[in-house]
């Protein structure tokens, strides 16, 4: 990246990839990784994330993955857009069972996957199935998702299952074909975008990972428009950050100024600065204000001396 050594950074610090050194622990992203590994650890069938898009989903579910201690066995699907027989063949791909060419019928598939998780669970082992973008998911897949869930000994779930999506997941939950599903999910949780007061240490905490050891990088007014733009969305926040840095750089400066963000933000198609709407008056409201300074007119009109309407 051309601006690193100009601003003293080993690498760059607002790149969009979900890079689990960047996690930012603050407020409800905390507070969604240790409801995860709560419900996790207490044997929760089925947990559910939501959040609009660049909200950090992806990144929190690699940080899940990569926060489960070793009694634990993930599995892990980033593309749910998956056939029934696919989600199945994934699912045993990532549980380390050894798939060969031959086409396998999906009892037989249930079977290998009951016998590897009886077998997971006899060791000790708590196996958790994490599956991104599941609001993609087709409705015969979430089907096959339900009855993979099914599998259980007397005391406890043989895999539990942990959905990241965007809202639109909430929408297919509410659908008649999936209520058997929905009614599975003990624990939900929304992400919401970083409020203002975390605004600045998201901005610190990223800079400080790739390597800056300065002062502060970006001036208040700065981030007042960051904050503005990006509507608390942390993958607006690292565009508009990463573009400004280059503005900034392009011109020679060592700090990141309010012109600097809104060359960014100029640059940015869903990161425009917002402009008050005009106050428009109810119609009603404007006839009548016309009817009563007519009538005062011509009242005040028969009161004047002299005066002839």
């Amino acid at each position: 990246m051309m601006y690193l050594q100009h601003f003293g950074l080993r690498e760059a610090p607002f790149s969009i990839t979900p890079d689990t050194a960047y996690f930012f622990s603050y407020g409800h992203y905390a507070d969604a990784l240790n409801t995860l590994l709560v419900a996790l650890r207490s044997g929760e069938g089925f947990i559910k994330v939501t959040g609009e898009v660049g909200t950090g989903k992806t990144l929190l579910c690699r940080k899940l993955l990569n926060t489960m201690d070793k009694d634990f066995v993930s599995a892990y699907i980033p593309n749910p857009q998956l056939s029934p027989y696919g989600l199945q063949a994934g699912v045993a791909s990532e549980l380390g069972i050894a798939l060969s060419n031959r086409p396998y019928g999906h009892h037989q598939l249930q079977k290998m996957i009951t016998d590897r998780l009886m077998e997971l669970t006899s060791e000790g082992k708590k196996v958790v199935l994490c599956l991104d973008e599941a609001q993609a998911m087709p409705t015969e897949t979430l089907e096959t998702l339900r009855l993979l869930t099914n599998l259980e000994t007397e005391k406890y779930k043989l895999l539990q299952v942990v959905l990241f999506g965007q809202p639109e997941l909430d929408e297919r939950l509410n659908t008649r074909q999936v209520r058997q599903l929905k009614q599975r999910i003990t624990f939900s949780y929304r992400l919401e975008p970083i409020d203002r007061e975390g605004l600045d240490s998201y901005v610190s905490h990223r800079l400080v990972v790739a390597g800056y050891q300065g002062g502060a990088l970006f001036e208040h007014r700065a981030m007042r428009t960051l904050y503005k733009c990006s509507r608390g969305i942390p993958r607006l926040i690292n565009i508009l950050s990463h573009k400004a840095m280059m503005a900034a750089y392009g011109r020679g400066d060592t700090t990141v100024d309010e012109q600097h963000m809104r060359l960014a933000v100029k640059d940015t198609e869903d990161a425009q600065l917002a402009h008050p709407p005009r106050r428009r008056w109810p119609w009603w409201l404007a006839a009548v204000t016309v009817l009563v300074s007519v009538a005062l007119f011509y009242w005040q009109g028969d009161r004047l001396p002299g005066v002839s309407l």
